[in-house]
């Protein structure tokens, strides 16, 4: 395997079949791929860098916002989707950057406060390197906020693509989202860093996936055609499979059935069979015989 050094010009001059100045090689030395909502690089054999990245607008205390939150709340509750997203995955954070549309003075020192406090509570303090930017040449009246996570993987604790035949679908925690609903910081029925954590140290957890704005159901088919198989929901999950989950108040799992309770234990949360998880019908080929 090529092994690229540190300072080497690797990307310079490259692209689709352009040759490295320096070794004739050609193509990109890593190449990105997306897998659900993340971006996904092997750095070299066996060790992933995985990339999640999230954005809110008009939600903070700006005058002109639509859904008035706190500077901290939105700080949050804005870190949590993609620091959820790549715990899910197994990665583990190591960079967080934020890029906010607002002064710095109040408004993103609190949002700043709330993302420290949101990898305080996932047990990262001190483990993820903050960096970001604010807005301080145009006054604005609404509040805008990007987030940005790396995270390292080994390639074997992956989890996307991993749900098995037979697997549950379960739900864990509720799905919120504003302005519908009020989504608050201290309700024990929506998921949070912990439980998350806590659910990808189980074994018998294959995959996990927060839930967005597209619903359980749209989150547990894109699960299944990863694996290669089809999601079944029950006939009565005592859900609605395509109310939004918000700022990932709820996430999905696939287990072994025998696996419920030490999730539920785990999580700490509501949890929901929502369906579970069958091979892919086989399709037959008709053949017809030449006259």
């Amino acid at each position: 395997m090529r092994r690229w050094a540190l300072g080497e010009p690797a990307l310079e001059g490259m692209g689709p079949g352009k040759p490295h100045p320096g070794t004739g090689e050609t193509g990109p030395p890593f190449a990105a791929r997306r897998v659900r909502d993340l971006s996904v690089v092997e750095l070299f054999p066996g060790l992933l860098l995985v990339v999640a990245c999230d954005s809110d607008g008009g939600i903070g205390p700006k005058p002109a916002d639509t859904v008035q939150v706190s500077g901290y709340v939105l700080g949050r509750f804005g870190a949590r989707v993609p620091l959820m997203e790549l715990i899910a995955s197994g990665a583990r954070p190591f960079l967080l950057v934020d890029t906010l549309s607002v002064e710095m003075d109040p408004t993103g020192r609190e949002i700043v406060a709330g993302i420290r406090d949101e990898l305080a509570s996932a047990g990262l303090a001190g483990q993820v390197v903050l960096n970001g930017s604010t807005e301080e040449n145009v006054p604005v009246r609404a509040t805008g906020m990007g987030v940005t996570v790396l995270g390292l993987c080994a390639s074997e604790r992956f989890r996307p693509g991993g749900a098995r035949p037979g697997d549950l679908a379960v739900c864990v925690g509720l799905p919120k989202s504003a302005p519908q609903d009020e989504v608050r910081l201290e309700d024990p029925a929506i998921m949070d860093l912990a439980a998350a954590v806590a659910l990808g140290r189980l074994a018998d957890v294959h995959d996990m996936l927060p839930v967005g704005s597209r619903g359980i159901a749209y989150e547990a088919g894109l699960m299944a055609t990863l694996a290669g198989l089809r999601f079944e929901p029950v006939p009565d999950p005592g859900l609605d499979l395509a109310r939004s989950g918000g700022p990932a108040t709820c996430c999905l799992v696939a287990i072994e059935p025998a696996a419920l309770r030490r999730v539920e234990a785990a999580a700490g949360k509501p949890c929901h069979v929502v369906g579970t998880f069958v091979p892919e019908k086989a399709r037959a080929a008709t053949v017809e015989a030449s006259p």
